[in-house]
């Protein structure tokens, strides 16, 4: 996680707080169970080198409030790319060409957000799938599922922060990258229509494997 510029000297950093960690006990043990599968990364590119087009899917644990779109163990889906001339419009068209693969067609958006491992980072949104964005300052049509906002965090994404590569021995002059994650339970809910979180992590534990299928004609989606 140091590697991943999570600020190691800064113990109270809001990236190593308690309450976002599920710690096994006792905690002065050290141990815990992972918050992400953003590690999956440093040992691709410590191990495999680069060019790089690596996706990481995994379950992960994290102490988030039982709700609609969140649940405290859920499934993660993350993507890098290291190559020359790698750009945010790269990662754009990614997440465009993906989110259409997955939902059809879908509205997305990218919101200015913090992560240690990328420069520049986003959120990705997409339209809410239940009220289409028709809920947003309508009081009489209150929306759940998005908190009457009209989008629904996806995911999130960004330009590899280029000390990150300088960590596993990659000359961030020659290489850049991209990295995304989103959780393959709420992939499920949007692609299904199920109505929380739980029902889509239901869904995919049942059917992990046929709930994340893409259709197969176009491009790969990382195809280098």
């Amino acid at each position: 996680m140091a590697q991943l510029r999570r600020p190691e000297p800064c113990p109270d950093h809001p990236a190593r707080a308690l309450q976002d960690t599920l710690w096994v006990e006792p905690p002065s043990a050290g141990k815990l169970l992972r918050t992400q599968t953003s590690p999956v990364q440093i040992r691709a590119m410590l191990e495999h080198g680069v060019p790089l087009y690596v996706i990481s899917p995994g379950k992960v644990f994290r102490a988030d409030e039982y709700d609609a779109t969140h649940l405290p163990v859920f499934h993660q889906l993350e993507g890098l790319v290291v190559d020359k001339g790698i750009s945010m419009a790269d990662l754009r068209g990614t997440l465009d060409h993906l989110a259409q693969a997955m939902f059809g067609d879908v509205r997305t958006r990218m919101r200015p957000h913090f992560f240690p491992f990328t420069e520049p980072s986003a959120e990705v949104d997409l339209q809410c799938f239940v009220c289409h964005g028709e809920s947003v300052g309508n009081p009489d049509r209150p929306c759940r599922t998005c908190r009457s906002e009209g989008w629904i965090e996806w995911g999130g994404c960004g330009v590899v922060n280029p000390r990150v590569l300088a960590a596993v021995g990659v000359d961030p002059e020659a290489y850049s990258g991209f990295a995304f994650g989103m959780g393959v339970d709420r992939t499920v809910m949007f692609r299904t229509g199920a109505p929380t979180s739980a029902t889509s992590s239901r869904a995919t534990s049942a059917s992990a494997v046929r709930s994340w299928e893409v259709p197969d004609e176009g491009p790969d989606l990382l195809a280098p």
